[in-house]
C-alpha cells in the first residue's frame, strides 16, 4: 500500500486514537448504572418466573436485564413477549445476541435506557436485581405506571415495608458461598387508593 506524500503516520494516529474514543463513548453508560452487574443465575432465572407465574399471555419487562437472560427464558420456555431494560450499552448488545442465538428475536426487544424513565406500562410481570435502596426508589414509579394485577418479583432485594404477598428461597443445600440469588420476592400492584 503506498500513502500520499503528504501522509504521516502521526496523522493516522490521531485518526486511529479519535476513532477509538469516539467508540468508546459510544459503548460507555450515559450515566452510572444505579448496581453492578451481576448475571442472575439460571436456577433463580427459572424460580422468579416460576414465582410470577408467567405465562404465554404475559409481557414480561427486566428492569436491569443485563445480558437479558429472564426475558430470553419466559420467551423460550412459554412464549411469553419480553422487554429489557438497561442503561449499558454493552449489555443491551450481549442480550440482542443473546435473543439472536435463543432464535427468539421476534418475542423480545432490549431497551438502552434509564430503568426510572423507561416506559413500563404495558408489563403484565416485572422482574429485578438491584439493591434494596433501588427498588425503593422505583417502588413509586412501578405503583403509578403498572395496571392493578401486575406482579413484581424481585431477586434477593424486598421493598422495605411494602410486604411481599409470597417470598421463597431456593434449597440448594449448604452450598451456598453468596447471599444473592436464594431469596425471591413476590408483589402484586394493588387497585388504587380511593381518595
Amino acid at each position: 500500500m503506498t500513502f500520499p506524500t503528504s501522509f504521516s503516520y502521526s496523522t493516522l494516529l490521531v485518526a486511529v486514537l479519535s476513532l477509538a474514543a469516539a467508540t468508546a463513548q459510544e459503548a460507555a453508560p450515559k450515566r452510572a448504572p444505579d448496581v453492578p452487574y451481576v448475571p442472575t443465575t439460571e436456577e433463580a432465572v427459572r424460580a422468579m418466573l416460576k414465582l410470577a407465574d408467567v405465562k404465554r399471555t404475559d409481557v414480561v419487562y427486566d428492569l436491569g436485564c443485563g445480558d437479558g437472560r429472564i426475558v430470553i427464558e419466559a420467551a423460550k420456555a412459554v412464549g411469553a413477549r419480553g422487554v429489557g431494560i438497561d442503561i449499558n450499552p454493552v449489555r443491551i448488545k450481549e442480550a440482542n445476541d443473546n435473543a439472536r442465538k435463543a432464535g427468539v428475536e421476534n418475542l423480545v426487544r432490549f431497551e438502552e435506557k434509564d430503568l426510572f424513565e423507561a416506559d413500563v406500562h404495558e408489563a403484565s410481570v416485572v422482574t429485578l436485581f438491584l439493591l434494596n435502596s433501588v427498588n425503593l426508589k422505583l417502588r413509586p414509579k412501578l405503583l403509578k405506571e403498572l395496571k392493578p394485577g401486575t406482579r413484581i418479583v424481585s431477586n434477593t432485594f424486598d421493598m422495605g415495608d411494602w410486604k411481599p404477598l409470597k417470598e421463597i428461597k431456593l434449597d440448594d443445600g449448604d452450598d451456598q458461598d453468596t447471599y444473592l440469588s436464594h431469596k425471591f420476592f413476590l408483589w402484586i400492584v394493588p387497585e388504587p387508593q380511593a381518595k
